[in-house]
């Protein structure tokens, strides 16, 4: 049985979503975060691939690392925000299938032997992962802030020296603050987006 959302959870989730640019001072523990990857993680993927990795960025000396990496505008952002939280691809990601998986014992060998084919799929599959744990932090009454300006190499290298991941997208989390929504930019319209055919 399907049931829709009623208005009030789709205003949350979707209509008065926006990227967050300012946080106040309340911190988000571990229990939130927590309650926002249990709620996301069953989200669809293909072939129930999970790629998505999340480091969390609690530490000055994190904080500070990750900040020399992020884009001129974006570093007052994320060196001020409560939580931020790196996401990245594991191409390493079918070592897990046979665990995801147990029913296709033979997945892991058969569709993601080759490297190329493991990056591609897990940078999908990844992504919609970000889309969801954005939703995921929405859902859990926090904001997020969600940045692509960044030197992903060196992000990378500073936290992912393994060279198995690719950073994807860095995430502000906390309570908006003052002018959080600053900017608002409109949407395209549905005729813009949608054609049928």
């Amino acid at each position: 049985m399907t049931m829709a959302l009623d208005a009030a959870a789709q205003d949350l989730l979707f209509r008065e979503a926006r990227s967050a640019n300012a946080f106040t001072d309340e911190p988000v523990t571990d229990e939130q975060v927590q309650e926002i990857y249990d709620l996301v993680k069953y989200a669809p993927t293909a072939f129930n691939q999970s790629p998505l990795r999340i480091v969390l960025v609690r530490s000055t000396e994190a904080r500070e690392r990750l900040v020399g990496h992020m884009a001129e505008g974006n570093r007052p952002k994320t060196g001020t925000a409560p939580l931020v939280a790196i996401l990245a691809t594991d191409h390493e990601f079918h070592e897990e299938l046979p665990q995801l998986m147990p029913h296709a014992p033979g997945l892991k060998d058969a569709f993601f032997s080759e490297r190329p084919v493991r990056e591609q799929a897990g940078s999908f599959n990844a992504a919609l992962q970000v889309g969801y744990f954005i939703i995921g932090v929405r859902a859990a009454g926090l904001a997020a802030g969600p940045m692509t300006g960044f030197d992903a190499a060196g992000i990378n290298k500073e936290f992912f020296p393994d060279g198995d991941h690719a950073v994807l997208a860095v995430v502000n989390i906390g309570r908006p603050g003052e002018n959080a929504w600053a900017g608002r930019s409109p949407r395209l319209a549905y005729d813009a987006v949608v054609t049928t055919v």
